[in-house]
């Protein structure tokens, strides 16, 4: 009679091959969590854009109405919902202080959103529609 070796193989994945896996997930997680943030920061300066935007339309109006943009000031950050919604990451002004002919909006990135934003801090808007900075913050 011959004998038959049985062997029992063990079935599943050794401590090597699972930290292996574990640290591929890491460098995937790692990299998505970076994009993510830029995408994020990205996204809420399109907003401060926008708010920009609608800030320079407001001295229009001024500018219609009074033949002058020295008196003019800026609607306080709870009366416009994009200026409330960004207080976190972006302070509004007028910089500098209007004149009859001039005025610029200025938009400067505070706490992290200066941090990822450090080359479009700030963003300004005057009265000509001039936009700085230009290198791809716009």
């Amino acid at each position: 009679m011959q004998s038959k070796l049985h062997f029992n193989r063990q079935r599943g994945f050794t401590l090597i091959e699972l930290l292996i896996v574990v640290v591929i997930a890491g460098v995937l997680a790692r990299i998505a969590y970076g994009s993510y943030t830029t995408s994020i920061a990205k996204g809420r300066r399109n907003t401060a854009q926008g708010c920009l935007m609608e800030q320079a339309q407001f001295m229009e109006r001024v500018f219609t109405t009074n033949l002058s943009y020295a008196s003019a000031v800026l609607p306080a950050a709870s009366a416009q919902q994009c200026q409330s919604s960004l207080a976190a990451y972006y302070t509004f002004s007028l910089t500098p202080t209007p004149t009859a002919s001039s005025f610029t909006v200025q938009a400067t990135a505070t706490g992290n959103q200066a941090n990822v934003d450090s080359g479009c801090s700030p963003l300004t808007v005057d009265q000509g529609g001039n936009r700085t900075p230009a290198s791809g913050c716009w």
